[in-house]
């Protein structure tokens, strides 16, 4: 008999265990080397600026260390979306306190509601939000940020086009999608098939050792710095505009023209960096406007169509054109926009002084208090009156109009149809100085009476009459007479300049397509390989690797897997063992 050496349990489990030891650690470097493998084919699908490597040398804490930090910061793309979030934070003030530069009578108003408000307010900028130190810093930021985000990003990219699609990781089982068969067909024709099937697909195609790598999705990145490159152009915009802008309001009587010179305008503001050689010349007459009405039912005096009819003239020797200006369908000129903003009535007063001599006759615009245009305005006479002894004075009136009057006996003094049905002209008179003669502006629309005296009635009140139209009024004491003559109209036109408002319109389409972009289209990467096993029959595998998770990935894959299937069939006999391996593995589950 002859005798066998054999190792004891202990030696046998030893040795057992360095050899399990051994594959287990080559198991785990092999899976650290796959998992960095994957890694860094994800880490190139990004256009991310590339940090110091942790090895690296130490930035020093010196100035030009701490510049650098502070440069990386500013240009992080964390940063640039906490500067455009704190952008529209910091626009709230200026759409909640009147602003100097568009109102500046409700900056006065708020002003005198709030007092104890008014300090902290200047001293914080709040009426002038957007020429304000704080919102300019930021906005200056947040253009250096973006800048700083675009430019390694943009070189990054250049340098992905150029590039080559990167040779296939070792272990593609190990990437998000994958799939495997073995075919009858040698490695070369599956991956000349697998070029074919990829190109089809517009993936860009690299033909390594034993595989095919390609890719596509390049827009993803591209829509990625268009939408950032389009912030930047509107921030360019918005800041042309408003340091180029001009908006100007101008109330024209019919009959009346406009020239569109600065000392033309009833109110004008402009941006700091206008000049008014900039208005381009041009002028025009308001020949009639037209308003129509819902007549009956519940929408009775709802407004149906405004237009006005205008001559105008482009230059200072342009020739007469007949145009329509409507609401929403401005009349431009070089670059200017002339907008139809409101309408309103003009009652034509004239008075008269104690020798029946006409001192005053002209058409006096009146505002607009509600939709049935109930109206308030002043007449005033500052030249050429004398009372009865001779003295020189100046007279005002307070005037209300309705357009349609209820009637004697069915209500106050308020329009009930904005139309002309039933005109009335309420008037009560002062005599004495309107202020004018201090020569500081005043609201035309508004009689001053500090200095003045109501004309008083046989029972002592204030004097005042309602008069209809072609009726006169007799001021008491023989101090003359007030006539309403007829009615005229008048608009409202606002002429706008706003030079960067088409670059602002290509920024904002250009963002939403860049985002749009970013957002719906993935880049991902596909790998083909084709190898001989060792029974000689071709091994394939397809694998794919996005830079975000999608369930769009597998499906692609696997349509990309079926079409090159079509062409490298599995082999009938693999396809046998393959069925049998999957119920062991069933059978063991």
């Amino acid at each position: 008999m002859s005798t066998t050496d054999k190792a004891s349990p202990e030696t046998s489990d030893e040795t057992s265990g360095e050899a399990s030891g051994t594959e287990s650690g080559e198991a785990s470097r092999a899976s650290a080397a796959a998992d960095s493998t994957d890694a860094a084919a994800g880490a190139q699908l990004s256009t991310a600026p590339l940090e110091d490597s942790p090895g690296g040398p130490a930035v020093g804490i010196g100035v030009i260390g701490w510049a650098r930090w502070f440069w990386r910061q500013l240009t992080s793309m964390r940063v640039a979306l906490i500067l455009l979030f704190l952008l529209s934070l910091g626009a709230i003030p200026g759409s909640l306190v009147p602003q100097n530069n568009v109102d500046a009578l409700k900056v006065a108003g708020w002003k005198r509601d709030n007092p104890s408000w008014v300090s902290v307010a200047e001293k914080l900028q709040l009426f002038d939000v957007y020429s304000s130190v704080w919102f300019s810093a930021i906005y200056l930021l947040l253009f250096i940020s973006l800048i700083g985000c675009i430019v390694p990003r943009s070189w990054q990219f250049v340098g992905q086009l150029r590039g080559r699609p990167p040779g296939a990781p070792r272990r593609l089982d190990r990437l998000p999608a994958h799939t495997t068969w073995r075919t009858e067909k040698t490695p070369d024709e599956v991956l000349s098939y697998a070029r074919t099937v990829l190109r089809a697909g517009r993936f860009r195609t690299e033909a390594g050792k034993g595989h095919v790598a390609a890719e596509k999705g390049y827009l993803r990145e591209a829509g990625n710095l268009i939408f950032h490159v389009a912030l930047i152009v509107m921030l360019v915009a918005f800041a042309w505009g408003q340091y180029f802008k001009s908006e100007g309001g101008k109330l024209v009587l019919r009959g009346s023209g406009f020239s569109n010179t600065l000392t033309q305008y009833d109110d004008f503001k402009s941006g700091g960096l206008f000049h008014p050689d900039d208005l381009p010349p041009f002028s025009f007459t308001l020949d009639r406007f037209d308003a129509t009405y819902e007549m009956t039912g519940p929408q009775r005096g709802t407004p149906r169509d405004f237009k006005a009819y205008v001559t105008f003239s482009d230059g200072a020797h342009g020739t007469p054109q007949k145009r329509e200006i409507q609401v929403n369908k401005p009349l431009e000129v070089d670059g200017s926009k002339v907008y139809l903003l409101g309408h309103g009535y003009a009652p034509i007063v004239s008075v008269t002084d104690p020798t029946g001599k006409v001192i005053f006759k002209d058409a006096v615009p009146v505002l607009p208090q509600d939709a049935n245009l109930t109206s308030t305005g002043a007449v005033k006479v500052a030249d050429g009156y004398k009372d009865k002894d001779g003295k020189k004075e100046q007279l005002g009136f307070n005037a209300v109009f309705v357009p349609t009057f209820a009637g004697e006996g069915k209500g106050t003094m308020f329009s009930q149809f904005p139309a002309l049905l039933m005109p009335r002209l309420m008037l009560n008179a002062f005599h004495g100085s309107l202020g004018v003669d201090a020569g500081l502006p005043q609201n035309v629309y508004v009689l001053n009476t500090s200095k003045m005296e109501p004309f008083k009635d046989e029972a002592g009140q204030q004097f005042k009459q309602k008069l209809e139209l072609g009726q006169t009024m007799t001021l008491p004491n023989g101090a003359g007479t007030v006539k309403f003559e007829g009615i005229e109209r008048w608009a409202t036109f606002s002429v706008t300049q706003q030079p960067g408002s088409g670059l602002a319109l290509a920024g904002a389409i250009a963002a939403i397509a860049g985002l749009a972009g970013s957002l719906f289209i993935q880049r991902r990467r596909i790998w083909v390989r084709a190898v001989t096993g060792k029974d000689g029959v071709t091994v394939v595998e397809m694998a794919g690797l996005g830079r975000s998770e999608s369930t769009r990935l597998p499906q692609e894959l696997a349509e990309l897997a079926a079409t090159l299937h079509q062409q490298a069939p599995s082999a009938p006999a693999a396809l046998a063992e393959t069925r049998v391996e999957e119920t062991s593995e069933g059978e063991r589950g």
